[in-house]
């Protein structure tokens, strides 16, 4: 571990203010969520990953309209098949950098 340790105070308000260089360097922005443990006498926290849901649907609902254009409407079946399929694809792919620094933004 080759960084150098900083110091921040707790404000009267319990926050803390997380040194310019982690945040720059994790990619923490206003409104990056973080997950806080408190461990022994140690406080932890590790940047979350939230997906853009509204983002994610409009992708599926994309998916799902050109195969509706090339093939036609599509039964219930097909539909929760394509959904599913979909969300395979996407847990298999790592997020992309542009996924995660507007992740680290919003």
């Amino acid at each position: 571990m080759d960084e150098e340790p900083d110091v921040t105070v707790v404000s009267g308000k319990g926050q803390v203010v997380i040194p310019q260089a982690i945040r720059e360097k994790l990619g923490i922005g206003p409104k990056t969520k973080l997950l806080v443990y408190g461990y022994q006498d140690a406080v932890i926290m590790k940047k979350l990953e939230v997906p853009d849901i509204a983002r994610e649907l409009e992708a599926m609902y994309r998916r799902i309209d050109g195969r509706i254009a090339k093939y036609g409407a599509l039964t219930q079946a097909e539909l929760e098949r394509e959904i599913q399929r979909y969300r395979r694809e996407k847990a298999a792919s790592p997020p992309k950098e542009a996924d995660r620094c507007e992740q680290s933004s919003t």
